[in-house]
């Protein structure tokens, strides 16, 4: 889940809830409490985004402490009430690279875990992707319930809890938005953690019946720039059928909304109304195939030498090296490691880091810095959805969208192992926040369109999506807007959630 966020709440007997954040991204935990009606006052949040820490000041106010690093923001002394965790989850998403906890991200739990340590809380909640389950075959996963469950996992009391681990009883459920009042199939892990002295009767809230489709989501008038101009439609014309089409009364269900759709990426959604593409029989997928076009290294990396030499010129801190480059210091972290975590120096800053460390030698500057555009035909990419469903889930790299059909009214986006492809399940793909290329179909976010005219979701409908209510602003670009609805957490499942604790 990028701007994940964090976020804790102290109980106050004047029954005002204090809230604080880490990760806080746009604040879905500030609109749950709201939702919920809960008298809360924001004391501390935590984001190292500008433009998410921007959104959230025009929402919320600028909080008493708003610290910018989980690594150096101080964790309060009173025990709190709620502590909610969601640290960046691309390390552990099935659409990214699948690093783990070798990522720096992933990493990030273990702030979590201190976190709960020192403040002990009575109620914390963590969320984080699916993909955290399977990562390192479930091991992952393990160590992370070992680590917070140290008096009982689902009921089930922990007879040799790990010496590390916090006394906490804890629940695990898979959730899915679909199934909470949201058009959209957007399934996250949450982990509930009960101290031992509290209340321990929660249950996860029930499935409930969705009427909202997304069609119900979607803006009755959109400024033309979120329209394909002609030669980029003109790419949809040769498809071919594949296997039958589920039945549309059956599913009401859209793909994930990602935070990758800020690149308009070929995991993003697209709707039409174009009359002139068959999509009358309900008997099979429409399938284009359209490769990918990639950017790679024209050259391989010395790895073993690039690591010496930067082994050998180090006379600074990796503090001091962040600092003099303007950059995060966990980046910096990775670029000295001898492990599977040791990460190449991006190209826009080598030549900076050269000069910083004093390295003459020029035999790394053409392997680091130059790349080359080619086709490709990857795994996972675009897929299709009715209207009438729910929107896809929003992740940070997922390459799930789909094409939404409906009467007059179709969503569509490109799969690069098989093309084009609709089907007429009410279901919608996965939204994202990935960039696209203008000239590249493969690699653009899903179409929405009227009048023989496609378009991409509005940010708009994006934050709809993730359940944001129409008084909910931002003054950033598109792109930063679409990166932080698919950060987000969907609002009406953290509230679900929350209206199960007894505070």
């Amino acid at each position: 889940m990028g701007n994940s966020y964090t976020m804790f709440i102290s109980f106050n007997y004047d029954n005002m809830i204090k809230t604080g954040s880490d990760f806080s991204g746009v604040g879905a935990f500030d609109q749950a409490l709201k939702k919920l009606g809960i008298n809360y006052q924001t004391v501390y949040a935590c984001d190292w985004d500008k433009y998410a820490r921007q959104t959230y000041i025009e929402n919320y106010g600028e909080p008493t402490y708003f610290p910018k690093d989980v690594y150096e923001r101080e964790i309060p002394k009173e025990s709190l009430d709620i502590y909610m965790t969601s640290p960046p989850c691309q390390a552990f998403s099935l659409a990214g690279k699948r690093k783990g906890e070798d990522d720096e991200r992933g990493i990030l739990f273990y702030n979590s875990h201190e976190f709960i340590q020192k403040n002990n809380p009575r109620y914390f909640i963590f969320e984080n992707v699916r993909g955290l389950l399977s990562d390192a075959n479930g091991l992952t996963f393990k160590v992370w319930l070992d680590m917070l469950g140290g008096k009982s996992v689902n009921g089930n009391p922990v007879l040799f809890p790990n010496e590390n681990s916090t006394p906490y009883h804890i629940y695990w459920q898979v959730l899915n938005a679909k199934h909470y009042g949201v058009p959209q199939n957007r399934e996250r892990v949450f982990i509930i953690g009960i101290r031992d002295d509290a209340d321990n009767t929660f249950r996860f809230p029930k499935i409930q019946h969705l009427t909202k489709k997304l069609k119900d989501v979607l803006e009755d008038n959109v400024n033309d720039k979120y329209f394909l101009s002609e030669k980029m439609v003109n790419k949809c014309t040769t498809y071919k059928w594949a296997k039958p089409f589920t039945d549309p009364d059956k599913k009401q269900i859209a793909n994930c909304v990602t935070a990758s759709y800020s690149k308009q990426a070929s995991d993003c959604e697209y709707i039409n109304t174009n009359n002139k593409i068959d999509i009358s029989s309900n008997q099979g997928v429409i399938v284009h195939n359209i490769p990918q076009i990639v950017s790679v290294r024209k050259h391989k990396v010395d790895i073993i030498k690039l690591q010496g030499v930067l082994k050998e010129h180090k006379t600074l801190s990796n503090q001091k090296i962040a600092e003099k480059l303007n950059i995060k210091k966990t980046t910096v972290d990775h670029w000295f490691r001898t492990d599977n975590g040791f990460s190449i120096p991006e190209p826009n800053i080598w030549q900076d880091l050269k000069n910083l460390l004093e390295i003459k030698t020029n035999q790394f500057d053409k392997s680091i810095t130059e790349f080359e555009t080619r086709e490709g035909v990857y795994e996972k990419a675009n897929r299709v959805y009715d209207t009438k469903g729910i929107a896809p889930t929003m992740t940070s790299t997922s390459a799930d969208e789909r094409i939404l059909l409906d009467d007059d009214l179709w969503i569509a986006d490109y799969r690069n192992d098989e093309g084009l492809r609709i089907r007429k399940d009410n279901i919608s793909p996965c939204m994202t926040a990935r960039r696209h290329s203008e000239n590249d179909i493969s690699t653009m976010p899903a179409l929405v369109g009227n009048n023989n005219r496609i378009r991409r979701l509005t940010p708009r409908e994006c934050f709809r999506l993730m359940d944001f209510p129409e008084d909910f602003k931002w003054s950033v670009s598109d792109t930063q807007a679409y990166k932080q609805a698919g950060n987000s957490i969907v609002v009406n499942v953290l509230a679900e959630i929350i209206n199960k604790l007894n505070l």
